[in-house]
């Protein structure tokens, strides 16, 4: 079978660059099989245009041929390079691109708001679509499986959380996830699959990243720092001493071929170690951003609100040799830049017209 005949799919596939859509090149594709190595692989990724799946995506591509699967709910293709194959469909589809080496799958509707607003669509997209993928791919010989889950099922912890940890569903998207790791239990004892569900602890990359297009599902750290940046006050809930373990998307983006690489089964907390206030945040935005603006507290409007998450990374450590590289304060930097550059250029300009 030609690399052509193996892209013909019933929907739209095809790389994108920029805001034109040109056919994928003729270069051969590797058969499907083990996904050690992330060199040369044939590689899905589902989610692929959103935030964390973009980002992986584009990685990916430097060394492998990636499909990026979206149906545009959340997603964008202009989040993908040139050289990612992008297919516009969804993941409770049928004759899914699935004939590859390694799935990583992050679709899923992926907030409590939005399971809250239509329960059974995010019951079907969250469980039903992770069943979907895993059963074409592993039909199609596929063994290697990494997945999105959610730390947010520890509920409010100040403490480390271990993945032995007891675990809840606070929420309807918590239960979806959960739904999602017992379903990957099953795979994995009956039929020989290994699939890591990587439990995510509040990631973030900024809106001059691949996040802009999450819009009010973007992460704090994006939407504080586009408020203040533009001399709004943020809302925090409460007092402001809440805490999240930040955890930049470059290293989410290595935890993830990292998992596949060392084809993990089981689950895995993915985030730092080290949580920051809402209140140190913001501080520390206003220090980058050579600001200051005071933020709005309000009272917290949700029951069962996360206050506080604490990952302990050790046993993914332990078990890839994974480090976090990106730290809180140069990864707000990163977040802070393309403000800073647009002031800069808006001194320079007004400098020009004196």
């Amino acid at each position: 079978m030609s690399s052509d005949e193996k892209l013909q799919y019933p929907f739209k596939i095809s790389r994108y660059s920029g805001r034109t859509y040109v056919s994928p090149n003729d270069k051969p594709l590797p058969p499907p099989g083990g996904a050690s190595d992330m060199n040369g692989k044939r590689v899905l990724v589902t989610g692929g245009a959103g935030f964390i799946g973009s980002n992986l995506s584009n990685y990916l591509a430097a060394d492998n041929e990636v499909i990026a699967l979206d149906n545009c709910y959340l997603g964008t293709p202009e989040n993908l390079a040139d050289d990612v194959i992008f297919a516009e469909a969804d993941v409770l589809d049928d004759d899914l691109p699935t004939d590859v080496d390694a799935v990583f799958h992050l679709a899923a509707l992926s907030s409590r708001e939005m399971l809250e607003e239509n329960p059974r669509q995010g019951a079907r997209v969250n469980i039903e679509g992770f069943v979907n993928v895993v059963e074409q791919a592993m039909a199609d010989g596929c063994e290697t499986f990494v997945y999105a889950s959610t730390s947010s099922i520890y509920g409010s912890q100040e403490e480390p959380c271990s993945e032995e940890m007891a675990v809840e569903a606070a929420t309807g998207y918590d239960a979806s996830m959960m739904g999602r790791e017992r379903y990957a239990e099953y795979y994995s004892d009956f039929h020989d699959l290994t699939l890591a569900g990587m439990r995510f602890f509040s990631v973030y990359q900024g809106y001059g990243g691949n996040e802009e297009h999450k819009g009010e599902y973007a992460n704090t750290i994006a939407q504080f720092a586009d408020a203040i940046a533009d001399g709004k006050s943020p809302v925090l809930w409460g007092d402001g001493t809440q805490t999240r373990d930040f955890t930049h998307v470059d290293d989410i983006v290595r935890g993830l071929e990292l998992a596949a690489e060392n084809e993990l089964d089981g689950v895995y907390n993915l985030g730092v170690g080290d949580p920051y206030t809402f209140n140190e945040m913001v501080g520390m935005i206003n220090e980058e951003l050579g600001t200051d603006v005071d933020p709005v507290y309000e009272p917290v409007p949700l029951e069962n609100y996360v206050y506080h998450t604490h990952a302990d990374p050790s046993k993914f450590k332990r078990e890839t040799g994974w480090e976090p590289e990106v730290s809180f304060e140069e990864g707000l930097s990163r977040v802070c830049e393309p403000y800073k550059e647009r002031e800069d250029g808006e001194q320079e300009r007004e400098r020009l017209t004196e």
